[in-house]
Parts: C-alpha cells; sequence; structure tokens
C-alpha cells in the first residue's frame, strides 16, 4: 500500500545518495575512489579529550540520564571560550545550552519558534538543515542567492521585499558551509541593523568558526552591540576538535530563543552522555594547540589541492576558511550540472565530491571538495584528474549518449 506521508512529501530525495551509492558500487567492485564528498574529519579527537571521556566513564554515576540543557560545567566553559575568543560574556544560565551537534539544536529551535506558513530567509546554496530544519517544521522557505557575484544585503532586501508573509526568521552561516565564504565584523553589524528595523531574529551558524587559514579570526554575530535581542549563534566541537560523532555542540544568545529551545528539549532529550559532556568540557578549557595543528593540518591540504587542481587544469579558489573548497565545474562539463559532473568525475578519474545542486538550485554550476584526504592521496587524485583532464571529449560525449539514451 503506497502511504503519502504529508511531511515527508516536503522533502526531496536527498541528491548526495544517488553519489554515495555510486561509490559504494564503485568500491564493492574493487575500485580505489578518493572521497572528497562527505565534510567528514579524518584525524583522531585529541588524546587528552579521550582520555577525559574513558576517566569519567569509569564513574558509574555518569551513567544516568544526563540534563537536557547541558552539565553546569560545560555551559560555563563555552562562557568562558566566548569571553576569550571573542571578548563577548555569556549567562552560561540563561543564554546558552548544550545540544546534539548544531544540526540538531538548529533544527529543534525551528521546530520551538515556527508556527506553520511561517516564512524564513535562507541563503541558498546553504548547509542543507538551516532550510530543511524549518521545512520539517511546517515553514516555507524563501531562499536568496549567495556568492561572491551576489551582493548579500541587496538580495536580502529584495527578499523580504517580495515576501508574503513578512518572514520571521533570518539564517546565517559564516565561514560558510558549502561556498567558504567568510564575512567581517561590519558586514554582521549591517545584518543586526536590517533584522532590527525588519522584526527579524537570526540563527547563525558558525560551526567553523575556528578552520580559517589567512590570519584574521572570524568574528561572532555577538560580539555586535544589540545582537543579542534579535539573535542566537550555534557553535560545534565537531570539526575543531575532531570530533564529530560525539555530537556535541551549543546554541548561545538570545534569552528567549534559548529558553524556547531548553523547554522543547526538555521533552525530546536527555541530553549527551555525561562523559562526552565533561570530556567536551576538558577540550574547551584546556590546552588549545591541538586546534592549531588541526587548522594548519586542513591549510596544508587547502594548499596542495588547490596547486595541484589548477596545474591539471582546473582552477579552483582558495578557502580563507572551513574545511572545504567551492570549485566552479570546468566549462567544458558545465552543461552536464553538478550531478552528473560528480557521477562523471567518479567513474573516469575515481575522485568523489559533493553536487552543488544538493545545497540548493543555485549551487548547480559548482562542486563542494572537503579536505578530508591525505595529502599523498590529494596528489593521487590530481594525477587522476589530470589524465581525465586530458581525455578529451569522449568521455562528456559518452556521458551526454548515456544521458539521452535514459
Amino acid at each position: 500500500m503506497q502511504v503519502d506521508f504529508h511531511l515527508i512529501k516536503r522533502l526531496p530525495p536527498y541528491v548526495f545518495n544517488e553519489v554515495n551509492r555510486l561509490k559504494a558500487e564503485a568500491r564493492a567492485a574493487g575500485r580505489d575512489i578518493i572521497d572528497f564528498g562527505m565534510g567528514n574529519p579524518d584525524q583522531p579527537t585529541p588524546r587528552h579529550i579521550v582520555d577525559k571521556l574513558v576517566e569519567a566513564s569509569a564513574n558509574p554515576r555518569t551513567h544516568r540520564y544526563s540534563a537536557s540543557k547541558g552539565i553546569p560545567g560545560l555551559r560555563r566553559a563555552v562562557a568562558a571560550y566566548y569571553e576569550r575568543r571573542f571578548g563577548v560574556s555569556v549567562d552560561p544560565e540563561t543564554e546558552t545550552i548544550v545540544t546534539l551537534g548544531s544540526k540538531e539544536g538548529l533544527a529543534h529551535l525551528a521546530m520551538a519558534i515556527t508556527t506553520p506558513g511561517d516564512t524564513i530567509l535562507a541563503p541558498n546554496p546553504s548547509y542543507p538543515i538551516h532550510p530543511y530544519g524549518f521545512i520539517i517544521a511546517g515553514a516555507v522557505i524563501r531562499h536568496f542567492p549567495v556568492g561572491p557575484e551576489h551582493d548579500f544585503l541587496a538580495s536580502l532586501e529584495r527578499a523580504m521585499k517580495h515576501c508574503v508573509p513578512t518572514p520571521e526568521v533570518l539564517v546565517l552561516n559564516f565561514p560558510s558551509n558549502p561556498t567558504a565564504m567568510v564575512v567581517d565584523l561590519d558586514f554582521y553589524r549591517e545584518v543586526v541593523d536590517f533584522a532590527r528595523r525588519r522584526g527579524l531574529y537570526i540563527l547563525s551558524d558558525l560551526a567553523y568558526a575556528e578552520i580559517y587559514f589567512d590570519g584574521t579570526p572570524p568574528p561572532s554575530i555577538l560580539q555586535v552591540p544589540g545582537a543579542r535581542e534579535r539573535a542566537v549563534e550555534f557553535t560545534s566541537m565537531s570539526k575543531t576538535y575532531s570530533m564529530p560523532g560525539w555530537r556535541v555542540g551549543f546554541a548561545t544568545g538570545n534569552k528567549d530563543l534559548i529558553a524556547a529551545l531548553t523547554r522543547i528539549k526538555s521533552y525530546l532529550d536527555y541530553g549527551a552522555f555525561t562523559p562526552v559532556q565533561v570530556a567536551a568540557t576538558a577540550a574547551l578549557n584546556g590546552p588549545q594547540d591541538c586546534v592549531d595543528e588541526i587548522r594548519d593540518l586542513y591549510r596544508s591540504r587547502r594548499d596542495v589541492l588547490i596547486r595541484g587542481f589548477a596545474d591539471a587544469g582546473w582552477e579552483v579558489p582558495s578557502p580563507a576558511a572551513t574545511m572545504f573548497a567551492w570549485a566552479p565545474i570546468p566549462e567544458p562539463y558545465r552543461s552536464l550540472g553538478s550531478l552528473e559532473f560528480s557521477k562523471l568525475l567518479l567513474e573516469e578519474a575515481e575522485v568523489a565530491v559533493s553536487p552543488g545542486v544538493g545545497f540548493g538550485e543555485y549551487g548547480d554550476g559548482h562542486v563542494r571538495i572537503a579536505l578530508v584526504e591525505n595529502e599523498q592521496r590529494i596528489r593521487q587524485a590530481v594525477r587522476s584528474l589530470k589524465r581525465f583532464m586530458q581525455s578529451g571529449d569522449e568521455p562528456l560525449e559518452r556521458r551526454q549518449r548515456q544521458l539521452a539514451a535514459e
């Protein structure tokens, strides 16, 4: 029996599943696929953090239910991080909450503050949970294009002007996944002023705050005077400390938004496993040289990849932050679109990337390349890519014939 569930019908097929399926088939056939697809850190979590997890796990008291808003010590550590890093004073009782990764926090906050039919302003391309967290909550998304070729505030003004009903929330993500765009504090000042005049709440995803390469640490929107009247910011342990599977993140900022998220989470979960939170506290309060090492690793990989791809004939802009490069599809293959180009690259060069259309229709001219393979593997990918780029029109024409026959 065919059952149509209204909510599920609002979620399109996950574009990345198609590439993942082909990747799995290729590996099952014995092919060595170099995988730049998922942004899944490949380095181990620093030893002192793991040791703290083991130590805390040995205490049976930590095996009981935890606190859904996070243990007090971890919330104090988040407040200390904001003071140390951004010069922002945070009340650990009312202005921050621990989440099961920033993705869960954003989705549950969307659920807490959204009435079905509300309109949300979301950039496009963007990380999928930014719009779809609100779609799951029943909202309508008003996309606006972002990228180096677009004036962000002009696009935002245009989206606001032509939107009925009037939007209630604006989603931001800088440094951006997938585009790797960065912004400065003046940008946030303008956005906060825009939100104040238009009565918008701002949900800012700052998951890549510590993965930057060119000397200027990304700012927090909470550094802007008056931002806490409008904004809440999501941060994460996943990339900064190579802890993606631990699922620890934070929401910090506006008291009303934090209270809403706290209340809905009290019905949905009992928080992360207490030893995980104790270890996360040790990460934030402990030595930060591990963060410098992780940052340097991604910087080195970035440089090898950008130089190598250019040598192979594919010019990719060098990202100033994040663990991704946002790569325009090479001109001869642009007509294929990002999904078909990703399939072609997988088949012909044994290199996997994420199709840009998976982040929104305005991303279809690009693919996202994650810096999750070591430098030797990156150089191996460059050699394969060079052979592919020098193979002439045959692979493209073969793929076009296949598409015509489907």
